[in-house]
């Protein structure tokens, strides 16, 4: 049996022929490697940071290799392609010194067809490390590591100038936003975790760290069930519910349980949905955690239904993610067109499930977490076309703390990456409530 491999850089390699050849979730792939799982803590640091970096970063990189080389590489030579690109993000994104970058990238050609290349690889890094600051002031940095179809889909969606700066919202790292379980109580509590977590308090009650704060488990209140991590545009959707202390929702797709959480914190009798096992356990060692009580069901959200129609629905549905590429730039690479279409079936399938269970005058509110009209606004022209029992119900400036810029034309939620630049940016959620008739 093979040893899996100690050396960080060996691992990345490893695991980006698993992304981008294989095209696997990055997530996925680091879940299940033994060789990212037998390293150290710094090194299982730098393996994500090495990775994340050039899947945020992979269509500059690819035009320095392409503007770096006299002939273009042979296909089928992806592992050498891949071999480049670790060593070439090192040296252009990474600030890795020359010397490191060059001999840990040579050291990894140890097949065959590698080791005929080295030659080369040496040569072009080496002229990368030389040219490349001047070579990366030319680029369009935004277009370049945004797939086409994306950059065409928001500009459509959005204008040219808001599809510009959600891409380059895309070009830095995630940072983390916390939502205390306290938030239910007051704002005193808030500003006294933001104190002690040394963490900016966001117009929206979120408490926002910067990237590489460390290990989430290691930070003051996690042991203690104080908080749970949720980007701030995730915790929008609940709000529209308003006031849910003693009604009966149902929180559909629920895992992996951030929405569960902040029902249960705000009083809702809870049943949380979710089709996955290992997902379902997930968000009960989350609740657990919190020391939050919900009433958990693993089924296909499709098919359930409970035993009588609830107060109100919250539905998270399944999506393409593009919201999310500052935290998952895998997304960008992975994701094609028509991948869209049997995300939007499913996504109706769901909806229509959750009119069902929703009783009369009661609330429904429909989010995903992408930046698509066709999984968004045009899920709910479509519900209404066919005439489902349901009418939309406008969110109010005053509910999104007075962002007039995070609602559509027709009412909804909208937020985009480039929102809240001030702090950072936020995710792209798209959110409609409708009453049931």
């Amino acid at each position: 049996m093979t040893e899996p491999a100690r050396d960080p850089r060996a691992v990345a390699f490893q695991l980006l022929a698993q992304v981008l050849d294989r095209r696997r979730m990055l997530g996925e792939a680091l879940a299940e490697s033994k060789g990212f799982a037998a390293l150290a803590a710094r090194d299982r640091a730098l393996v994500r940071r090495l990775l994340a970096t050039l899947l945020r970063r992979l269509g500059q990189v690819d035009d320095l290799i392409k503007t770096c080389l006299n002939r273009p590489l042979k296909r089928g030579h992806g592992d050498v392609r891949n071999l480049l690109r670790l060593g070439a993000v090192q040296l252009a994104f990474l600030d890795t010194p020359a010397h490191a970058a060059v001999s840990t990238t040579l050291n990894l050609a140890t097949t065959p067809r590698l080791a005929a290349h080295k030659g080369l690889i040496n040569a072009l890094l080496r002229r990368i490390d030389r040219e490349g600051a001047e070579l990366i002031a030319k680029q369009d940095a935004a277009r370049l590591n945004t797939p086409r179809w994306l950059w065409q889909s928001w500009g459509t969606a959005y204008g040219d100038a808001a599809a510009r700066a959600i891409a380059e919202a895309h070009l830095t790292e995630a940072p983390l936003d916390l939502t205390l379980k306290e938030s239910a109580k007051g704002p005193a509590e808030i500003e006294a975790w933001a104190e002690r977590l040394e963490a900016t308090l966001l117009p929206t009650g979120s408490l926002r760290l910067p990237p590489g704060r460390g290990e989430i488990t290691k930070l003051p209140g996690f042991e203690d069930g104080a908080w749970w991590v949720q980007d701030t545009a995730a915790t929008l959707p609940v709000r529209l519910l308003g006031a849910v202390a003693g009604r009966r929702v149902v929180d559909l797709c629920a895992a992996p349980g951030g929405k569960t959480a902040a029902l249960a914190a705000l009083g809702a009798d809870v049943v949380a949905v979710e089709v996955s096992p290992a997902r379902m356990a997930r968000l009960e060692a989350n609740l657990a955690r919190l020391g939050l009580n919900a009433e958990t069901v693993t089924a296909d959200a499709t098919g359930w239904r409970p035993p009588a129609p609830v107060d109100a629905v919250l539905l998270d549905a399944p999506c393409s993610g593009t919201g999310t590429l500052r935290r998952h730039p895998d997304i960008a690479r992975l994701k094609r067109p028509g991948d869209i279409a049997a995300l939007t079936a499913l996504q109706d399938r769901l909806l229509a499930a959750a009119v069902e269970m929703t009783a009369p005058g009661g609330s429904l509110v429909y989010a995903a977490c992408s930046l698509q009209p066709e999984e968004g606004p045009e899920r709910i022209a479509a519900l209404l076309a066919a005439g489902a029992p349901v009418a939309r119900v406008p969110v109010e400036v005053g509910e999104v703390f007075g962002h007039a810029d995070w609602l559509s034309p027709e009412g909804d939620l909208r937020s985009l990456p480039c929102h809240l630049a001030e702090f950072g940016g936020m995710d792209g959620f798209y959110a409609c409530r409708l009453r049931r008739t």
